[in-house]
Order: structure tokens, then C-alpha cells, then sequence
């Protein structure tokens, strides 16, 4: 390529990645010119001006309609900006609790390498929700994962954390290579990476052999991703990893990892199995007839991440579960495939990205003063800090889906859609309905402890700044788009086209 060629396209929609990619840069090399003895907290600050930056950049570029350079393997079309939004405020609210984060050993010494590392791993889920080719979405993918497994062993004194870390690099690399494997045989039958031209090939398939290696390469594909996802049976590793992970990395590898995760599925699955015929031209599309299929894996995840999550000491474990719960709700949208599906996914994990990182921001200030993670170090905080109380109380009743907050409006949208096509998942909707009872006991597990147990010290809990930050605008957010949802649906269908360029 030569330079005249590099110098046409038009780089400034890459802007917000440039910026990412530039502070995480400048973050590595302070970090190594830093004295030893100087605290690395403001590398922290300088990370969350670069995402804030970003963000605003990425603002400045929403009036703009789809584009794409490099030969169509980058391209910003209205799915790419509204996923990049939630990525950019749930990794700018990630900084904020790793900035307040004081293990009592093992990791202040590679703080600096934390705040870097993390910004590759956000550099590559937002490359991943602008590809469109298989190499760049790959790429995407790997970056994401090879910082995440990381930081996950972040605290190398802490044998949880290096275990943590062992069982995410196993799974990840086998679901890597299961992925890539299913990558393969779709590009061995179409001769392309560019995933519109590998839908444009797979339309025209009629050969009954072709079609078999496709539905081949479709469950690798689903099954490498599921395990980057949690979704049952491929969850094993969650519980473990977000128990041994320092509490900035598990809220990060809960809402940004996932979010990440459920880019890149939709990415695959909606462009290259669309529309791809299950039987040759003119049958039904092969992702209408695998339907089943993938709400059999929503139905077990959201079972089992809700029943095993009823038996869990440890608030970390427990949220754990909690996250391969939501995942089951997420695969739901995907399952039913309605008209609002990308609407409601984008609400949902912007809901689950408040309420999450608001929990996980109040774990962490309780369980680092208790020094103990299990759940009994909630007792009586409503008596030590009221206010605390009822912000976590807040998050719970959302993540729960009571009305009045976001994650009642989600879980909503998940229902109308699942019954809005035709014909109606009713069976998915009452597993869903019942497995979000179940949900109730151990969410109002953590209430009781909070509001009915009588506490251990009467310590009043000092906030710093960042989490003051991040819990305030959690709860403010929780509620403001329970009670008024249409001020994000508005929003999403004036500035994002409902999404009608994503197949362009």
C-alpha cells in the first residue's frame, strides 16, 4: 500500500481508538521513567482524561453516517458508535474504583502497568465493534483477551489471583482456538474475511455439504464465544476468576468484557449467519433455523447461574453467578431475534453497566475495610452508613428487575420481544420469569444483611472521591432510566438510525 493510498482514507473516524491507543502509550512510558517511590495514582487520572476525551470525540462523530476505510475491515456505522459509547463510560467508571483500590499487598508496586494494560484491553473491544473483517475482529478479540488474563493475575503475591489468572488463560485459549477453528471453515468456503462478503457467498450456497460445514463452523463459533461470554456449560471459569481478580478487574471483565463479548456475537452471527440459507437458495435463514438452539443455552445459563448462585458466601462468587444469570437474559434477545433486538441489548447493558459497576463499587469499599469478601461484612450497614445502604439497595432491586429502575424496563423489553415475534418463546419467557424469583432470594439476601443484621463496629466508612463519583451517578442513572426510559430510547433512535445501516 502506498502512501499516497494510506493518506486518502479518512482517519479521523478512528479518532476515539487513536486517542486510546495514544494515552495508553504515554501511561507505559511514565510508568517506566517514574521514580519507584512516586504514587502511580495520577497515571490513573491521566487514563480517565484520555477516555473522557475519547468519549467526547466519538460524540462529535455521531452525526456522521456509515463509513469504512482500510478496505472495509474498519467501518463506524451507528452499532459501532452506540457499543463504543457504553464501553467508553463503563471502562471511564472502571478508573474511577481502580483509583480508590488499596489491597493491603500485591498490587500497588504494578498499579501503573494496571491502568495501561487496561486501556488495550478497551482499545481492542472497540475495535472489535467497528470491524468488519474477520482479521481485525480477531486481532480485536485476542488484545481484549491477552490484557484481561493479565490483569486478572494482577496481584502476583495472592495465590487466588494467580490461580485466577492460570484457569482464565486455559479456558480462554481453548475457546480461542475453538473460535478461530469455526473463523476457518467459513473463510475456507467463502475465500474472504470481509464479513459482508462472506454473507453476499453464503447466500448463494446450495451444495447440502457446504451448507452441513457451515452449520459446523456456526456451534464452534457460538461455543468459542460462549465461553468468552459465561454462558452455561462454558462458565466454569467466572467464579474463580472474578473471586481471585482484584475487584477493579472483575467490574471490568463483568460489564465491559461482556459487553465486548456480546458485540463480537452479534457482529458474527447477524452478518455472516443471517442470512445464509439452511437448506439453499431460497430456504429459511440459517440463524432462524438454529433458534432453538441458542435458547437452549440461554434457558441453562439463566438456571444455573441463578441456582448455584443461591449457595454462595461470597460476594464476589455471588455476583459472579449473578453476571452468567445476565448473560442467559442477553442470549434471550439474541434468541428470539425480534425487531427491537439491538435496541433492547444496548439498553440492557447499559443498565446492567450501572448497576453493576455502582455494586461492585460499594463491594469493593466494604470488603477493603472488613477485609473479608464474605457477605456477612454487609451487617448493619444501613446503621454505619445509610446512605451506602440505599444506593446498594438500589442497585440490588435493579439488577433483581423491580419496577422503578433500569433493570426492570430491561428485563421488560427482553419479554415484549421474546413475544412479539412470531411464533411467541413462551417457553423462554417463563423460564425467564421463573428463574427471576429465584434471582430474589439471594439479591434480598445481601438486603437483609444490610438493613435487619445488627453490625459488628459502628466505624463510620469514608468515601473516597472516585467511588463517591461512581456510586452517585450509578444511582442517579438506575432510577432516572427506570422511571424515564424513552430518555435513552429517544436518544439511541435519534442519533444511531435504529441501527439501519448495520448490514450495509
Amino acid at each position: 500500500m502506498d502512501l499516497e493510498t494510506l493518506l486518502s482514507f479518512k482517519w479521523s473516524i478512528m479518532a476515539p481508538e487513536f486517542i486510546i491507543l495514544g494515552v495508553a502509550t504515554a501511561l507505559s512510558l511514565l510508568d517506566l521513567f517514574m521514580p519507584k517511590s512516586q504514587n502511580r495514582k495520577i497515571l490513573g487520572w491521566i487514563g480517565l482524561a484520555g477516555i473522557l476525551a475519547a468519549i467526547v470525540s466519538l460524540f462529535s462523530l455521531i452525526g456522521q453516517g456509515s463509513e469504512s476505510i482500510l478496505f472495509d475491515t474498519f467501518r463506524l456505522d451507528s452499532f459501532a458508535k452506540a457499543f463504543k459509547l457504553l464501553l467508553l463510560i463503563g471502562a471511564a467508571f472502571v478508573f474511577l474504583i481502580a483509583t480508590a483500590y488499596e489491597p493491603k499487598e500485591g498490587f500497588n508496586e504494578y498499579r501503573g502497568e494496571f491502568y495501561y494494560l487496561f486501556l488495550a484491553a478497551l482499545l481492542g473491544a472497540m475495535m472489535m465493534s467497528s470491524s468488519g473483517d474477520l482479521i481485525t475482529l480477531f486481532v480485536g478479540l485476542e488484545l481484549l483477551s491477552i490484557s484481561s488474563y493479565i490483569l486478572a493475575g494482577m496481584r502476583k503475591t495472592n495465590i487466588q489471583s494467580n490461580e485466577s489468572a492460570m484457569k482464565y488463560v486455559i479456558n480462554g485459549g481453548i475457546s480461542t482456538a475453538i473460535t478461530l477453528f469455526g473463523m476457518s471453515y467459513v473463510y475456507g468456503l467463502t475465500g474472504t474475511t470481509n464479513l459482508l462478503n462472506m454473507a453476499r457467498h453464503l447466500v448463494t450456497l446450495s451444495d447440502p455439504q457446504h451448507i452441513y460445514l457451515i452449520g459446523l463452523a456456526f456451534f464452534m463459533i457460538l461455543v468459542g464465544l460462549s465461553f468468552k461470554l459465561a454462558t452455561a456449560p462454558f462458565h466454569m471459569w467466572a467464579p474463580d476468576v472474578y473471586q481471585g481478580a482484584p475487584i477493579p478487574v472483575t467490574a471490568f471483565l463483568s460489564v465491559v468484557s461482556k459487553t465486548a463479548g456480546f458485540i463480537i456475537l452479534v457482529r458474527i452471527m447477524m452478518v455472516i449467519f443471517y442470512n445464509t440459507a439452511s437448506e439453499g437458495p431460497g430456504s429459511m435463514p440459517f440463524l432462524l433455523k438454529v433458534q432453538d438452539y441458542i435458547a437452549f443455552l440461554a434457558a441453562a445459563t439463566m438456571i444455573i447461574g441463578n441456582l448455584i448462585a443461591l449457595r454462595q458466601r461470597n460476594i464476589k462468587r455471588l455476583f459472579a453467578y449473578s453476571s452468567i444469570a445476565q448473560a442467559g437474559y442477553l442470549l434471550v434477545v439474541i434468541a428470539t431475534m425480534s425487531i427491537f433486538m439491538f435496541d433492547t441489548l444496548w439498553f440492557y447493558l447499559g443498565a446492567y453497566l450501572f448497576m453493576n459497576l455502582g455494586a461492585f463499587a460499594i463491594i469493593q469499599l466494604i470488603t477493603q475495610k472488613a477485609g473479608s469478601e464474605d457477605i456477612s461484612v454487609f451487617a448493619g450497614l444501613y446503621r454505619k452508613a445509610p446512605i451506602l445502604a440505599v444506593a446498594m439497595a438500589v442497585f440490588i432491586l435493579s439488577l433483581a428487575g423491580i419496577p422503578g429502575t433500569a433493570g426492570f424496563i430491561g428485563k421488560l423489553n427482553i419479554f415484549m420481544g421474546a413475544l412479539a415475534v412470531e411464533p411467541a418463546h413462551y417457553v423462554l419467557v417463563s423460564i425467564m420469569i421463573a428463574t427471576t424469583v429465584v434471582s430474589y432470594f439471594y439479591y434480598f439476601g445481601v438486603m437483609v444483611q444490610m438493613f435487619f443484621r445488627p453490625t459488628a463496629d459502628s466505624v463510620k466508612i469514608k468515601m473516597p472521591v472516585g467511588l463517591s463519583v461512581t456510586i452517585g451517578v450509578c444511582v442517579f442513572a438506575t432510577i432516572l432510566f427506570g422511571v424515564a426510559p424513552n430518555i435513552a430510547f429517544d436518544f439511541l433512535q435519534g442519533n444511531f438510525n435504529q441501527f439501519s445501516d448495520f448490514f450495509q
